[in-house]
């Protein structure tokens, strides 16, 4: 019986390129998100070993849709990648948006709050289920401005860390991928409120960020390891970043 994976937040950026990735390895990929014509086309791409799944992970009654979807599947769930999240804005705390915090905590936290106990009784059914949670370095380092973003990747590390340890002994692993900077087509422009000119800030002279097509092999890698073998987490970083702060930045010509 084919082995199905979900992913969330697979409209596009790493959720997109992991999806790919998986149903090259032979899995029936369930692409979720919310755009439906950002998973139409890629569903296309892909061809008949994935499906679309229209989800709001902020929605408890969308992310019970999913698990149903998932259910009347020909195949067991055996992956599960929660990989949708995102961060708004760069304020200090001082001046924090309330509104943006609740979304980051809603979506990068609870959201994976949600799709995890909607589809953990089918994981641990399968007899070898994964769990990976994408991440980030923002999840064991803070920095000015980044009070609710780091806020929430803490929080979900911390949920990531705790569900391994109720789940020892169990046939599910959990498994955290923390990407350090990379450079997708929406994650700062969702930061900034859609401004090009201070999401292309963000990378201006960094040497080679990652891509998105970087951690989807991550996470391939760590999803199809034999199932006795838990990586509990793998920090990848583009070698121009050093650390959260220090980013060898090319000089331009002046």
């Amino acid at each position: 019986m084919q082995n199905i994976a979900v992913v969330t937040g697979a409209s596009s950026g790493i959720g997109a390129a992991t999806a790919r990735r998986l149903a090259r390895e032979g899995f029936h990929v369930v692409a979720a998100a919310r755009r439906t014509d950002r998973l139409a086309a890629l569903v296309e791409e892909i061809g008949p070993a994935a499906t679309a799944v229209e989800c709001d992970i902020t929605s408890d009654e969308s992310v019970a849709a999913l698990a149903a979807t998932v259910a009347g599947l020909d195949g067991t769930l055996t992956l599960l990648v929660n990989n949708a999240g995102g961060a708004r804005g760069l304020d200090p705390v001082a001046t924090g948006s309330v509104d943006d915090w609740q979304w980051m905590f809603d979506v990068n936290v609870l959201g994976t709050l949600r799709v995890t106990k909607a589809l953990l009784p089918a994981l641990d059914e399968s007899g070898r289920g994964t769990i990976v949670v994408v991440g980030s370095t923002a999840a064991f380092t803070v920095y000015e401005g980044g009070g609710g973003y780091t806020a929430a990747k803490h929080a979900e590390k911390a949920l990531a860390d705790t569900l391994r340890l109720e789940l020892c002994g169990r046939p599910v692993r959990v498994i955290d991928i923390s990407p350090g900077m990379v450079k997708t087509d929406e994650f700062a422009m969702i930061r900034f409120g859609g401004d090009a000119a201070k999401a292309a800030a963000v990378y201006e002279g960094a040497a080679n960020p990652l891509t998105a097509e970087d951690i989807a092999d991550v996470v391939v890698f760590a999803a199809t390891r034999p199932h006795h073998v838990n990586i509990d987490r793998l920090v990848i970083r583009p070698i121009a970043q050093a650390a959260q702060h220090k980013v060898y930045r090319e000089k331009w010509d002046e």
